[in-house]
């Protein structure tokens, strides 16, 4: 197993351990794997709305000019993420398909799935993820990790804010055991703004996709392109209780209760659905860095 090495946090007042790359990133491969918050959703590609980009896709993006810039060839990548995985599914199939393509850098982010369901076992998903993450840093490949958002602010989401709270405990052990990169979602200060989420409370904007790929660099020892990407956004007037509530009922009408049909029913938003791009393929200029 390959030795451990420092944790970078996307927090913007830590230092990582490493200096921030001065020139090329190092990785000339990176392979984005997990549920829907990789996959991307709510974010149509500038020049095809009729595909939808997220923060990995970003993230390639500014890798990708950054090595062009240095006189080096374009980042490769690939997105195996598939929305609604548990993270079974996503270490069952698509951690074998990553390792199989032999990139640098691999992310791996999932279990919100499985921690929306009261019954999940946390410690489980932890040590599944603990060996998954074992067997990328065998084979030298880089890894970056997740932590789960704060959920505080959310109806409903918000009781699972002490599942959530045990999980990122675990990712950060399991990233300084295998010597892997986190991307600290729980720390973003931005999203707690409510203007960073889409209608469903679940899925980023394109704003808060641009935001977490700037954490993502700062996650990989990389200096963020935008200084003020964690800024927090003007505070908005109070909503009236009774606009409030109007808009829980609707977001439960709207989104929880097809999301509580389909798991009653064993299905999934993702069923029948394949990754969005399989293959490594050098980064387009369409995948944007804004």
């Amino acid at each position: 197993m390959a030795d451990n090495g420092p944790v970078t946090t996307s927090q913007p007042d830590t230092q990582p351990d490493t200096p921030p790359e001065e020139n090329a990133p190092r990785w000339g491969s990176y392979v984005a794997i997990g549920d829907s918050f990789t996959e991307g959703l709510w974010d149509p590609y500038p020049n095809d709305p009729d595909r939808q980009r997220g923060w990995a896709d970003l993230l390639a993006g500014h890798l990708s000019t950054r090595r062009t810039a240095a006189g080096e060839a374009p980042l490769e990548y690939a997105n195996l993420a598939i929305r609604g995985r548990l993270l079974r599914s996503i270490l069952a199939e698509q951690v074998s398909a990553a390792l199989a393509l032999e990139p640098d850098l691999v992310s791996l982010i999932g279990g919100g799935n499985d921690i929306l369901r009261p019954a999940a076992d946390i410690d489980r998903l932890a040590r599944n993820l603990d060996h998954a993450v074992g067997r990328l840093r065998a084979e030298g490949i880089d890894v970056l990790l997740g932590t789960g958002f704060d959920t505080s602010g959310s109806p409903l989401v918000g009781l699972t804010r002490g599942r959530v709270g045990v999980y990122n405990a675990h990712i950060w052990s399991i990233a300084r055991r295998h010597g892997a990169h986190v991307l600290d979602l729980w720390g973003m200060a931005s999203l707690h703004d409510w203007r960073m989420w889409s209608s469903d409370r679940i899925h980023l904007t394109p704003d808060g996709h641009r935001r977490v790929a700037q954490a993502a660099l700062v996650g990989l020892g990389q200096v963020p392109d935008d200084a003020t990407w964690d800024d927090p956004l003007a505070p908005l007037p109070p909503v009236p209780a009774l606009d409030r509530a109007r808009q829980n009922a609707e977001w439960v009408r709207v989104h929880v209760y097809p999301w509580a049909t389909r798991r009653l029913r064993g299905r999934s938003s993702g069923d029948l659905r394949v990754p969005k791009a399989p293959a490594l393929t050098p980064v387009q200029s369409d995948l944007g860095t804004d």
